[in-house]
């Protein structure tokens, strides 16, 4: 998994590193120990909940009293407070492709063909806004560019570097 850290001089540093924690409880490791709050314990993690081999969450005090989730906020700082994903509570919200709303856990069945899909709630409002379905060779997602709980834009990876190499519009299903 890769991840970035920034030292206290202002350096960021990149790094690479096999996961060793199973964060989100499906017997998948997903995440890195490491010690970023200072307090001698690698007891923090870095996780990668949506497969991409990218950590895009921060947890402090894995497990404890004062556990914490934080995603990133779009300028490299983890500061927005997220939930885990195996936390338990309400599920989210999404429609599938056809329309229709669900409910379920951040791991679901998405469409027809029966793929396993990763949903994330960016803005924390439990409504899914994006869905990540990641293949034997590509990956693909769906994004709800405007809040409305339908998807918008379909995004398709298709050499597995982690980038978009196509882009395109979400057709309503009638």
């Amino acid at each position: 998994m890769e991840y970035c850290l920034r030292a206290g001089d202002g350096a960021a540093t990149m790094w690479d590193r096999a996961p060793d924690l199973d964060l989100d409880g499906d017997g998948h490791l997903d995440a890195v120990s490491l010690d970023f709050d200072g307090d001698g314990q690698a007891d923090d993690a870095l996780a990668d909940f949506d497969g991409d081999g990218i950590a895009d969450h921060a947890v402090r005090d894995v497990h404890g009293a004062g556990e914490s989730y934080f995603t990133d906020d779009g300028s490299g700082t983890w500061t927005v407070s997220a939930e885990p994903a195996a936390r338990s509570g309400p599920a989210l919200r999404w429609f599938g492709l056809d329309g229709v709303e669900h409910t379920g856990r951040p791991l679901v069945e998405f469409g027809a063909d029966g793929a396993g899909v990763r949903l994330i709630d960016s803005d924390g409002n439990g409504l899914a806004d994006r869905a990540i379905i990641a293949g034997e060779n590509d990956v693909t997602g769906y994004v709800d560019t405007d809040g409305d709980g339908r998807w918008d834009v379909k995004l398709t990876d298709t050499n597995g570097d982690g980038a978009a190499d196509a882009a395109g519009a979400v057709q309503p299903k009638t």
